[in-house]
């Protein structure tokens, strides 16, 4: 580096503390070595990581729709405008978790479903991995929610989509980014 900052070695974590599980995660201590050669804790969240559908809905009109979902979220007391997601389950492939989360939460089948990107979603506080994928070729088959989901399922024109993606109207950092990514690499049509 050049920015006149000593380089250290990179830091280990030394050990792992179970502080409480979940039905879905693990809420865990880690000490971890410090760049002065001591160490330090960090509490974090293990996941297993999760799915994000883009479904692009063709329509007779001029331009698709984008699939959303209407989600209440108990943490921030509120709904937010979401895409289909999912975490998923042990072992399970990433795009067979996809289909079935749009199938769960939207009641459309993809004909085809294509990886857009992956990222970590709050690395300060989780390993959550986030692997998003675009959908196309919908055909409805009827929603399927487990029983603690409420979700409306809302049809949005494209360019109003990316309309809120652009204004932080969508509040959903996961659906704002896919969305954003698929419209920068031409995949909703021609980038602007």
């Amino acid at each position: 580096m050049e920015d006149g900052q000593e380089q250290a070695g990179k830091p280990e974590i030394l050990s792992e503390r179970l502080l409480a599980e979940g039905r879905h995660f693990a809420f865990m201590e880690l000490e971890v070595t410090s760049r002065k050669g001591g160490s330090h804790t960090n509490q974090i969240v293990r996941h297993p990581g999760a799915v994000t559908i883009l479904p692009v809905l063709d329509s007779t009109a001029d331009e698709p729709f984008i699939l959303f979902v209407e989600n209440y979220r108990s943490a921030v007391d509120g709904r937010l405008l979401e895409l289909p997601a999912g975490k998923l389950e042990q072992g399970e492939d990433p795009a067979e978790a996809g289909g079935r989360e749009l199938i769960e939460e939207t009641g459309y089948k993809a004909g085809r479903i294509e990886p857009l990107c992956e990222f970590y979603t709050t690395p300060g506080l989780t390993d959550e991995r986030m692997h998003v994928f675009i959908a196309r070729d919908l055909e409805h088959v009827g929603q399927a929610l487990e029983d603690d989901e409420d979700l409306i399922v809302r049809k949005v024109p494209l360019q109003y989509a990316l309309q809120l993606a652009t204004q932080s109207r969508i509040e959903d950092a996961k659906s704002a980014l896919a969305i954003l990514t698929a419209h920068s690499r031409g995949l909703l049509g021609a980038p602007s």
